[in-house]
């Protein structure tokens, strides 16, 4: 079921209500960039599992997660309490949310393989768990804080650039702190730095429950699912943009999920350079950010959408062939650039969200908003998982030796996966967006006229 406004309030929020509303996606994205960027790489270099298994792992649970999506957006709209609809589950799972990541990153001395598989499946569904009944109540809070649409949007450029924050403390921050307190012992430097971040996350989700307050009311929708999943079904922007989704994660998540690995084995670096170049990705992103903000009010934004993922194309493979091994610097410079490109598109999908909506709502004459982003959020989980398992087998495939010098072929499939493969992704998203009718002149006309305009 979706909520549908009842009585609103006009209360303005305040700075330091935005900053708190920001750092609950700083919290999230604790877990959601180590889910990208070092999971996969723990869990073979240091746990001990093998590259096969440990892709396995995360399709498996991903999946799982995906499908928890639904049932916790119908708990949210179920259920409510005197601190709300959707603060509560930021207080009764903060501690919950930080114990699942010093878990997940913790390496228990197991007698056997397979209990470490067990180990493994284990934290990681319950950290997906405890991530979706997070998430799922707070990316539903803008549509309670505040009316105001100018309060939503600036609450979101808080959050937006909060959440990068947090990605970029991630990647610069865990390397660093893995050698310096593991020593020689990684396992334990990691559960200890992720035993940090996870303290942090539960820190910051307090600080958005008791500085965030819900000042809209709503009542449920009384639509019936099935009735709502039909309406989505003829919405076939909206299902463009799905496909988009699940196709543009699946290649941001290869491409992450393998750079730590380029970083140590193509590059030949320690955990300082680890640290620079996973780093290098989030600052390239925050600058995507802006950039696209400033270049979207002169052109319109699905023509950028489009034809950055097909220069991402080009600045992909440029980087395959013009880094050799052991050229640092030339990588980051590289790598920079193609994240850069790739994450132009990023502020701008999650705002062409609304207007499918819009869009669906005039073709079928119902709004279904809820199932959608739902919709949305269940295949970016679906292209994680996927991204996780292509990256893990394809390692094995390549016949892949955690801790010892890797043979030509196993750098040139590393080299591949950071770069060549992602662009075909980049690729067809680019393509399938020429297919993506509502740019800004049509939205216009569209919500002018109250009527799909001609094609």
């Amino acid at each position: 079921m979706t909520t549908a406004p009842a009585t609103s309030a006009n209360g303005r929020l305040g700075v330091i209500e935005k900053i708190g509303f920001g750092a609950g996606d700083l919290s999230i994205n604790v877990v959601v960039y180590s889910l990208f960027m070092l999971l996969l790489f723990f869990q073979t270099d240091v746990f001990g599992l093998t590259a096969a298994d440990a892709g396995t792992i995360g399709l498996v649970t991903r999946a799982f997660d995906a499908v928890l999506d639904l049932t916790m957006g119908s708990i949210t709209d179920r259920f409510t309490t005197r601190w709300g609809r959707y603060r509560p589950y930021l207080l009764f799972l903060a501690v919950p949310f930080g114990v699942a990541v010093l878990l997940l990153y913790t390496t228990p001395h197991f007698s056997t393989y397979a209990a470490k598989l067990v180990w493994a499946y284990a934290t990681y569904a319950f950290t997906m768990v405890v991530f979706t009944g997070v998430v799922i109540p707070y990316i539903s809070l803008p549509g309670v804080i505040t009316s105001n649409p100018k309060d939503r949007l600036s609450a979101n450029g808080y959050r937006l650039f909060l959440a990068k924050v947090g990605a970029f403390m991630l990647a610069f921050a865990v390397p660093l702190l893995v050698k310096a307190w593991g020593h020689n012992d990684p396992a334990r430097g990691y559960q200890l730095a992720m035993g940090l971040m996870g303290a942090i996350a539960t820190i910051l989700l307090l600080l958005c429950f008791f500085t965030v307050h819900e000042r809209v009311q709503h009542v449920v929708d009384p639509t019936p699912l099935a009735t709502q999943f039909r309406l989505l079904l003829r919405n076939d922007q909206w299902i463009i943009l799905c496909a988009v989704c699940v196709i543009g994660t699946i290649g941001y998540a290869i491409r992450t999920g393998v750079a730590a690995y380029y970083a140590k084995y193509y590059l030949g670096g320690d955990e300082r350079v680890l640290a620079y170049f996973l780093s290098t990705s989030t600052v390239a992103s925050i600058a995507a950010m802006v950039a696209s903000t400033w270049i979207t009010k002169h052109v319109c934004k699905i023509n950028l959408f489009r034809w950055s993922q097909l220069a991402a194309v080009a600045v992909s493979v440029a980087m395959f062939f013009l880094v050799r091994p052991g050229d640092t610097v030339l990588a980051c410079v590289m790598l920079f650039a193609v994240f850069f490109v790739v994450d132009l598109h990023a502020p701008i999908f999650w705002s062409v969200i609304s207007e499918s909506i819009d869009y669906g709502a005039i073709k079928t004459g119902h709004r279904v908003s809820g199932l959608a982003y739902g919709g949305i959020s269940f295949f970016q989980k679906v292209g994680g998982g996927i991204a996780t398992a292509i990256t893990g087998w394809l390692l094995s495939y390549c016949n892949y030796v955690p801790n010892q010098a890797q043979g030509a072929a196993t750098l040139r499939v590393i080299a591949l996966t950071l770069a060549v493969i992602p662009a075909g992704f980049n690729l067809v998203m680019g393509l399938i967006m020429f297919r993506y009718r509502i740019t800004d002149d049509y939205h216009r006309r569209m919500m002018e006229t109250g009527a799909l305009p001609p094609t």
